[in-house]
């Protein structure tokens, strides 16, 4: 492909991820408001909910999110609520993070969602079996874009 091409936006594929990520978490907004959080706030509570609590870290790790990025959104999370932030009597600059009642109570609110999101997705044109296949290539480019985004901070 010449250079020429290679610049074209319609031959990118980091513009229709970027695109699709923009819109999927767009279609997310009604469900999510009626709960009375975000997106970045439903995604700590998922991670929440299959272990109730983990550290700062942890969660950052499972989010690919740095801990500037995730503290203030946990402390807002804290204001309304839905976890508590302390310190790990093993480690006291290690932050673990619960979820409360609140927090807890809302995964039964959420439940649906995800099959809400998916039938959105599936048509004539897109099959369940795409979506899999879909999610198991995001799933290892996350592997491989987290391992060059590792090293490269290694260095």
């Amino acid at each position: 492909m010449g250079k020429e091409k290679q610049l074209k936006l319609e031959n990118q594929i980091c513009f229709p991820l970027y695109s699709v990520s923009r819109l999927i978490t767009k279609a997310y907004k009604p469900y999510l408001e009626q709960l009375g959080i975000t997106y970045p706030q439903y995604l700590v509570l998922l991670v929440l909910w299959e272990e109730k609590t983990l550290s700062v870290n942890k969660i950052g790790r499972k989010l690919l999110l740095n801990t500037n990025t995730l503290s203030p959104l946990i402390k807002r999370m804290e204001k309304n609520e839905l976890l508590t932030r302390t310190r790990s009597m093993d480690d006291e600059r290690t932050v673990l993070v619960s979820l409360t009642e609140k927090g807890l109570s809302l995964k039964d609110k959420a439940a649906h969602i995800p099959q809400d999101l998916l039938n959105l997705l599936l048509n004539e044109d897109v099959k369940l079996s795409d979506v899999i296949l879909l999610k198991k290539t995001l799933d290892s480019w996350i592997n491989i874009l987290s391992r060059d985004s590792e090293s490269m901070n290694d260095k």
